[in-house]
């Protein structure tokens, strides 16, 4: 059980001093039994934790070895960059995973650190998980959140944010599912999502452009997978050769201790105790190692002096001096790993039996029971039957978490540079790709901008349709069939009951309180101003013929003589109102822009004297609603379809007028 082997604390444990690894992918399985049931696991006045956990511990170990039975096959000749794909159980009953508090579930843990392809591939492992067992969801996440999303960003609905997208997104039978706004406008709990999940079918799955985008992604795999590791021919100490045969995996060790080497780690390559004791006399011999084309790059990029000790062969020899450089390399990582880990006693603490048993302990597994009872014995042999299930698929984390021990004891293990000798190994792969990055970084990138193309020519499409849906409605529409009327009685509506100081709402919406306003203060200040600026208007010249000109001595007569009551203080304020309000109108064009009651009659009638005409128009008084209509309409038609006030204002009524509609009509 990888959990019982981890000599570092857990990065899921929220009671771990250490800073999580950055590069880091964590992901968390759910099967639906313990969603079903975790809300009867809590431990009740009648029932223990030891009765809760009983409940579960025939389902989650057959489950937990199911899952490593059916990934092994993926994962036996890959090799990891740092740490290999492992699954441990849930603390129960309290789980310690960042993800959850209450509900058991397995989850694990991968640093993939420079090498990308560990995390796709761990993403394709649990793509696969869900597909051999439906009945469970999984989520996974990194050091960057969501990272599916991110991903799928070109394809995903715009309401999904990283704000809003807790809990959301998992991967169940094979496909992503995102969780739905509709049924949870807030975030939702691990609890009800995994419930919906569960229970929801394929409401909550994905797009099936979000689906092809990680289909695209994790294509390929596992042959993808096989196909990032680069073979290579190196020479190095029989001790390095020794390690490297009887496990391969620990390569990936080598290289974090060289690329990450510091001064301090570097004295123990000086020394070389561990991997060189017979001095600058050891024999090299040559192997070939298998790893990582990122762990390959690493070695090869960077410049190392050999130490002075180390057997490197003449330069003339260009084949074997090259193999032997980057075997120098690999043998130092190998020391300084070594020394660094020993001395920081990351070797481990007994075996991993002894762990794991200490970790049931740890969680309850045996509480309350007596050592030798019947219940106690029966445990004890369900927790040693599932450790032999597991064991086999753990021994890949064991070896990378406590090297050191296992290092040993290869070493105890008789072995001489014979053993390496008249062995045919298969030549060095080609390293070429190594120096065709910018090509292939120009491909990534040109791909991702075919992307955005994509995205927006799609968006621009789609806008466009929909203002051709809009022309072709407003198109079949005839502006016969446009009742005019409504423009007049909502626009009544909506200035005689909803405006106010406060600004203008539709009709629909209106729930304003009245104007809180002094009318008499107000008249009293407006009568003040007109009156100082009507004063010199009263000199105007007598005879005036304008249709605004009013009766100046019956103003003059209200003005000098203003009534004692308010109603009439108010009657000679809105005369005096009115004339200057004419007197500033009279020199402007503004009456002939009206259309008056009787100017489409008096224009049909014929045989009618230009002077009767004018007469009447003089007296004639303004239509209104006319003029209203008249006036939006053309501020309608000045659109030219496109928005603008008019349109806005009635859209805001609940009107939409035909495209078509030009003044002249």
């Amino acid at each position: 059980m990888d959990e019982v082997v981890e000599a570092e604390p857990s990065p899921f444990s929220q009671t771990s001093s250490s800073r999580t690894p950055e590069d880091s992918v964590f992901y968390a399985i759910f099967p639906d039994f313990s969603i079903h049931s975790s809300k009867t696991l809590k431990p009740t006045a009648t029932s223990n934790a030891y009765d809760c956990l009983n409940q579960l511990s025939s389902s989650f170990p057959s489950l937990h070895v199911q899952v490593l039975d059916a990934v092994s096959p993926y994962l036996s000749d890959y090799i990891w960059q740092h740490e290999a794909f492992n699954l441990s159980l849930s603390s129960i009953p309290k789980p310690n995973c960042l993800c959850s508090s209450q509900i058991p579930h397995l989850h694990g843990k991968v640093r993939y650190g420079d090498n990308l392809e560990d995390e796709w591939f761990v993403v394709f492992l649990l793509f696969e998980i869900t597909r051999r067992f439906p009945s469970v969801s999984v989520r996974v996440w990194d050091t960057d959140g969501e990272f599916l999303l991110i991903e799928a960003a070109y394809s995903l609905p715009r309401w999904i944010k990283p704000e809003n997208s807790s809990n959301r997104v998992f991967i169940r039978q094979g496909e992503l599912h995102i969780v739905p706004k509709e049924r949870f406008p807030s975030n939702p709990s691990l609890y009800d999502s995994l419930r919906f999940l569960a229970t929801a079918g394929v409401e909550s799955r994905a797009s099936d452009s979000v689906q092809s985008v990680l289909r695209k992604r994790i294509s390929g795999y596992p042959e993808r997978a096989r196909a990032n590791m680069h073979q290579v021919r190196v020479r190095v100490p029989v001790s390095v050769a020794q390690v490297l045969k009887h496990e391969p995996c620990l390569i990936s060790l080598a290289v974090e201790g060289f690329y990450d080497r510091d001064i301090d780690t570097m004295k123990y390559a000086a020394r070389m105790e561990k991997f060189l004791s017979g001095g600058s006399g050891e024999e090299l011999v040559q192997i070939s190692v298998r790893m990582s084309r990122a762990m390959y790059g690493q070695l090869v990029q960077q410049t190392f002096q050999a130490p002075k000790w180390y057997p490197m062969p003449p330069r003339t020899d260009a084949s074997a001096y090259m193999e032997a450089e980057l075997g120098m390399k690999i043998a130092c990582g190998f020391e300084m790993m070594y020394q660094q880990r020993r001395r920081n006693g990351l070797e481990g603490k007994g075996s991993t039996w002894d762990v794991f048993l200490k970790s049931l302990e740890s969680s309850g597994y045996f509480a309350g029971l007596l050592p030798g009872s019947k219940e106690y014995r029966r445990l004890m042999e369900s927790a040693q039957e599932y450790y032999r299930n597991s064991s086999a698929f753990s021994r890949t984390s064991e070896m990378m978490n406590a090297p050191v021990k296992r290092i040993g004891e290869i070493l105890a293990l008789p072995h001489s540079a014979d053993d390496f000798k008249g062995v045919s190994l298969p030549p060095s792969d080609d390293d070429s790709w190594l120096y065709s990055g910018e090509d292939d970084l120009n491909s990534a990138i040109l791909e991702r901008q075919k992307e955005m193309e994509f995205y927006e020519l799609n968006r621009k499409k789609k806008n466009k349709s929909s203002d051709q849906q809009e022309a072709g409605y407003s198109s079949s529409m005839q502006l016969d069939d446009f009742d005019l009327g409504d423009i007049t009685r909502n626009m009544k509506a909506f200035v005689n009951k909803v405006s106010s100081y406060e600004g203008a709402e539709v009709p629909e919406n209106s729930n304003l309180k009245a104007v809180d306003l002094n009318v008499e203060r107000f008249i009293k200040d407006m009568e003040l101003a007109i009156r100082c600026a009507s004063s010199e208007q009263m000199n105007i010249e007598e005879g005036s013929s304008s249709d605004m000109d009013f009766d100046d001595s019956e103003d003059e007569s209200d003005i000098e003589n203003p009534p004692e009551d308010n109603g009439g203080r108010e009657d000679a304020f809105m005369s005096s109102y009115s004339a200057a309000l004419n007197d500033e109108l009279k020199s402007t064009t503004l009456k002939k822009s009206f259309i008056r009651t009787n100017e489409q009659s008096s224009k049909n009638i014929e045989g009618t004297s230009n002077s009767m005409e004018d007469m009447d128009e003089e007296f004639s008084p303004i239509d209104v609603d006319v003029n209203l209509v008249k006036s939006v309409l053309d501020s309608f038609s000045s659109q030219q379809g496109l928005p603008g006030p008019a349109s806005s204002l009635l859209g805001l009524m609940g009107l939409q007028l035909p495209q078509e509609t030009r003044k002249d009509k």
